[in-house]
């Protein structure tokens, strides 16, 4: 099943542009969309603790499924702030840090990492909200997230609906990754330096240009970003892996909604289209004038396809 849409919108393109949020935020939210500490810790598989936080209405007061937020590469729980109290005036919503970031534990310096192993994060996080509230949860992940939700509805009963916003395996012909990307993230690792690894990782991937980094690096979630960028390069090397191939995040039975911005590397638009042909209960959905942060830039017309598809 199909449905494209296109949603219309206006605002600029990255993280960091406190304008951009909701001007009622602060007034009907208070100042945090999360509160400091994490509400529970789940322990995955293999003994990791995937931190939780809580917003929204309280689970027992909705009569919609929670819905687990899962961020992308280099960010963490906070990455939701801007939407998370739109989303959450009618449903319960349950943000995670992947391992590895804030609040979350990551495995021991011997233990290969995989992608496999956030698939599992988040299966354990599914059935432990799922069993609280009493029925199955939705997913909401974004880039990177939206793969490892994928990948956990393969292994979890306890997932019903999944939004991905421009989290789509790559294509071969037109795939995310520069040449060399990798070699240049690693050498400003190598040489101390995180933030040009992430200003690199920002700029060669997401399509960041000198304006937005500028804003990016005089916002305060900056420093957070940098200290992740470590796992950049674990990140990327997982996306070439057959448990985040085409194939294998394709076969995804439950509904899936596809969200995608008009203004975003045309790559994005190429992976989105792949999958779509791919999966057997999708939706796509282009919110005009986003591109990889519309989550930030354009909560409204985000916050309508969303629940447009989890109420649908």
């Amino acid at each position: 099943m199909t449905d494209d849409t296109t949603m219309s919108g206006d605002g600029t393109d990255m993280e960091p542009a406190a304008a951009t949020e909701p001007a009622f935020r602060r007034e009907a939210f208070g100042p945090e969309a999360f509160r400091p500490e994490p509400s529970r810790l789940v322990a995955s598989p293999d003994g990791v603790p995937i931190a939780l936080f809580e917003a929204g209405a309280p689970a027992r007061e909705s009569d919609r499924p929670s819905l687990v937020l899962v961020h992308g590469s280099t960010a963490d729980h906070t990455t939701f702030r801007a939407v998370a109290p739109v989303l959450g005036q009618r449903r319960h919503l349950v943000a995670i840090d992947r391992r590895g970031r804030g609040a979350s534990g990551d495995a021991i310096e011997s233990v290969t990492y995989s992608i496999d192993l956030e698939y599992d994060d988040l299966a354990a996080v599914a059935h432990t909200v799922a069993t609280l509230d009493g029925r199955p949860v939705d997913v909401l992940g974004h880039s990177y997230g939206g793969r490892i939700a994928l990948g956990a509805a393969a292994r979890s009963e306890w997932i019903r609906r999944i939004v991905v916003y421009e989290g789509a395996p790559s294509v071969p012909r037109l795939p995310y990754r520069p040449v060399g990307l990798e070699r240049r993230i690693r050498a400003h690792l190598d040489h101390g330096d995180p933030e040009m690894a992430l200003e690199t990782f920002f700029r060669e991937i997401v399509g960041l240009d000198d304006e937005a980094i500028a804003a990016y690096r005089a916002n305060p979630v900056w420093p957070v970003r940098a200290a992740a960028a470590p796992t950049i390069l674990r990140e990327l090397e997982a996306e070439g892996s057959s448990a985040a191939s085409l194939e294998a995040l394709g076969r995804v039975g439950v509904p899936v909604l596809l969200v995608l911005g008009s203004a975003s590397r045309s790559p994005f638009a190429a992976a989105t289209e792949a999958l779509r042909a791919t999966l057997p209960n999708v939706r796509v959905v282009t919110i005009e004038g986003a591109a990889h942060a519309a989550h930030h830039t354009h909560v409204p017309e985000l916050v309508a396809a969303v629940e447009a598809f989890l109420d649908g």
